[in-house]
């Protein structure tokens, strides 16, 4: 499975930014999908996931309320919606496939991980 992330960008506090995550590769039926991010300074965290097969989906408190992890079966895509950005949101923008789609919140749970998109906050 090959992972494109893309979407990130600058943008004030209180905007919007959507990170699209494109597979190929591999359909993802069955597998689970991921973003995580790393501020400067800090360790990977984990921000949303989603199930491919039935939609579930899986955020972090940071995230929840403000962020929307979503799919398109067809484009095998990914996307992150993110709204009401704060500058600590701010970090390199990961997604990543599990296999098992189990456990999503951990990383552990992922074998693919993509390139990362960039995403700044400014206050």
């Amino acid at each position: 499975v090959q992972l494109q992330a893309s979407g990130g960008g600058l943008v004030q506090a209180g905007g919007s930014l959507r990170l699209s995550c494109a597979a190929s590769g591999r359909a993802l039926n069955y597998y689970g999908l991921g973003w995580f991010r790393r501020a400067p300074g800090k360790e990977r965290e984990f921000v949303a996931a989603v199930k491919w097969s039935g939609g579930s989906t899986y955020y972090s408190d940071s995230a929840k309320g403000r962020f929307t992890i979503s799919r398109d079966n067809a484009k095998n895509t990914a996307y992150l919606q993110m709204d009401s950005l704060k500058p600590e949101d701010t970090a390199v923008y990961y997604c990543a496939v599990s296999t098992t789609g189990w456990d999503l919140p951990r990383a552990s749970a992922y074998e693919y991980w993509g390139q990362g998109t960039e995403v700044t906050v400014s206050s």
